[in-house]
Parts: structure tokens; sequence; C-alpha cells
């Protein structure tokens, strides 16, 4: 299929787009009430840094929404106030935050129903629905249902994620199977490999060792196909498809795995076949997202300072924002993963999710005396949650005196 010749039909459509409507001001005020906390600008303003009696807080020097989340929120909101009357769907959360979806919820965008197969009903859509088309992106088959449809498009995928897209089409105009670090069964990876003619999606570093061995020294095809169920293209064979190679990702995935797996692809290739054959058969953009980068660089240097524990906040279907509770849980930081203060309380009591693990509840999570207790949030998380987060915990903390 010839993705580029699609997107370019699509985006002269006069059904589709990818900017506001001239609504940004009145979008914006209604943005900063609902998401933007006075609080959380005082804490900035003090070195990140907010201490009452015997409890201090350290929040991360970059955490929160990125550009990319505000812009498509924004989109989402000039869309309803555009179409006020027009039924509305999304095709997937428009960013893995529980109180923003609910808020589109309660503007009447609808969320495009999923079957009992886990696949989405897209039969309840009507021509001259408007149907927007979440951060994360949508996958090219979903476009083109949606514009034989004749719906109307806003499309939010955020402009990182459509960079992938991009080298993902010079793999496979070169011929390269495009390894894509990610989960296989992520919205943006869905997306992205539906862009490439060959792939394969590896989770991991360990992942990605076991296929570079596969590459060096062969192995057993059926149990390769079966270890990566899902995570690759009709077709594929490890035996012929891994002789060419580029390298993309999801990308909320941490910034230092992509590149060691990158880098491990590149020195294995040159080892099957030279370093003067190396660009015949190893092709790779960078394609890791600044806003993530930032995060994850501005959680490694909090969890170098002295803290007793460490709360990330958000979805908790969030990639990106797992990824944070990674880098604190490492260094042997107790952390707690909670999508909003609601998971705080009665008492001195938290329900929270561990890496790896579903929810459980934990009382006297707060220990007794002077504690720092570190905080950020994935970016899909707005200021305002984060505040009422950090009052929750002034307030608990306060009750045990």
């Amino acid at each position: 299929m010839d993705t580029k010749a699609f997107k370019r039909l699509l985006h002269n459509s006069n059904r589709y787009h990818r900017q506001g409507f001239g609504r940004e001001v009145e979008v914006m005020k209604l943005l900063q009430f609902e998401y933007q906390s006075s609080l959380i600008q005082q804490i900035r303003e003090n070195d990140y840094t907010l201490q009452r009696g015997n409890l201090t807080i350290r929040l991360a020097e970059a955490f929160g929404f990125c550009w990319g989340v505000e812009r498509a929120i924004a989109l989402a909101y000039e869309t309803r106030q555009q179409f006020p009357t027009e039924r509305i769907w999304i095709t997937n959360e428009i960013i893995h935050n529980p109180s923003v979806n609910q808020n589109l919820r309660e503007m009447q965008i609808e969320f495009i129903p999923v079957n009992s197969q886990g696949q989405k009903d897209f039969s309840i859509v009507a021509r001259e629905d408007v149907v927007i088309l979440p951060a994360f992106g949508a996958s090219i088959q979903e476009m083109q249902l949606l514009n034989k449809k004749g719906c109307k498009i806003m499309d939010t995928t955020c402009p990182w994620v459509s960079k992938v897209w991009n080298s993902i089409e010079k793999h496979k105009k070169g011929n390269y199977t495009s390894i894509i670090h990610g989960k296989y069964n992520h919205e943006e990876t869905v997306a992205t490999s539906s862009y490439a003619a060959k792939y394969l999606v590896v989770l991991n570093l360990q992942q990605a060792e076991y296929v570079c061995n596969y590459i060096l020294n062969g192995g057993d095809r059926e149990e390769f196909l079966t270890n990566f169920a899902n995570a690759y293209s009709p077709g594929f064979d490890p035996d012929t498809d891994l002789v060419r190679i580029g390298i993309a990702n999801q990308t909320t995935m941490l910034k230092g795995e992509t590149e060691q797996i990158g880098k491990l692809f590149e020195r294995t290739l040159m080892r099957k076949y030279g370093p003067a054959e190396i660009n015949n058969h190893f092709l790779s953009f960078n394609t890791i997202c600044d806003a993530t980068q930032e995060r994850q660089d501005a959680m490694f240097k909090l969890v170098e300072e002295k803290l007793d524990l460490m709360v990330v906040v958000g979805g908790f279907n969030s990639s990106n924002t797992t990824h944070l509770q990674e880098i604190s849980s490492k260094r042997g930081i107790p952390s707690y993963h909670i999508d909003s203060a609601e998971r705080l309380g009665p008492g001195n009591r938290i329900q929270h999710k561990k890496l790896h693990h579903d929810l459980e509840v934990l009382e006297g999570w707060l220990p007794l005396g002077p504690i720092v207790v570190g905080v950020t949030s994935g970016a899909s998380t707005p200021d305002k949650v984060v505040a009422d987060l950090i009052q929750k915990i002034f307030d608990i903390k306060a009750a045990m005196q």
C-alpha cells in the first residue's frame, strides 16, 4: 500500500483538519481553568521545592503536560466548539489521563466502542460525523475507513509520532524491516507499524538480544515466531527479513534503552556483514521525543537527591509514566504510581500500582518524622492533578502529628 500517497490525498481533503479553527484564545482560557495550578507555579518558582512542617516536597524540573499533549487537548476542545451540534467521536483516549478523557465525555465527545473480540466497532460512525484522532495517532487502515465513510477528521497526532512514521516510510522505501522498540499492542505502536511493509516489535533489550543472537547464529524459527506472536508483520520470516534493518521506537519508551537497542543491532549487523557493508544493512534516525527525554532526564536528576519515597502521577496505561516509575524503582526508592489524589486515604492509606503489577492497597505508606517526597508526573498529567495530590499528602502528614 502506498501510504504516502494516501496521506497526501487525505491531507488535501476539505474534510481533514490538523490545525485549529481560530478559537485558540477562548480554548486556552478553558484549559488554564481546568488543568493549571497556582500551587504548582509557586513550587516551580521556589526551586521546585515546598516545605511545610516536617514534610518536604521535591518536584522534578520537567514533568506533566508536554506541548504535543496540550496541542491535542486544545484541538479536541476547538473541535467541539466548531461543531457544536454534530456527533463527535474519538478513536481512542486522547491521552492516557482519566480526568482529561472524562472531561471530553462530559463535552459529549464519544469513544469508539470496542466489541467482545477487542476490535473497534466503526459501524456506529455515520457519514458527516466528526472523528478525532488522538495524540498517539491512528492506524492507516482506520484513516482509510473514516475517509471512505466521508467523516470529518480532526487529526491531533503528535508531530513527534509523525516523525517516527516518516522514518518508517524511509525503511520501507529501502526495503528495510522496521525494528520498533515499543509495546506491540500500544495505540502508538499499532499506528506506527501500520506504515511499515515489514516490521518486528521488540519490548526491551532482552528481546533485542534474542533477535540479534538469531541473526548471528540462526535458531528455531517456530520458537522465534511464537516468542513474538502478534508483534510482527503478516508473512514475517526471521530467516529472510532480518538482513536489512531500520530502527524506530514508540516515543514514550526509555531513551537509554532505545539507544542501546539501536547500537546492539548496528554492532550485530557489522559483525554479520562487515563494517564496509553496514550502510546496506542498517538504518537509524533519532526519533526519541524531546519531551519524553526531558522528563526522564529530570527524573534521573531528582533520584540523585536524598528521597524517602517517590510518587509518580499519571494514567495507569501511560507508558511514559511507567518508565518514570521504573527509574526511581531501580534506584531502590519506594515508588508509588497513582493516577489521582483520590487514591490517597482514608487516613494514611494509598492505592497504587507497583511496577508491572496490579493495583494494591498499602496502609501506613507515609512514615513518621521528617521526610522528603519526590513527585513527578507523566506527559499526559495536568498540573492541577499534581497539585491536588501534593495538597493531599500535606493533609495526611499534618494529621499524623
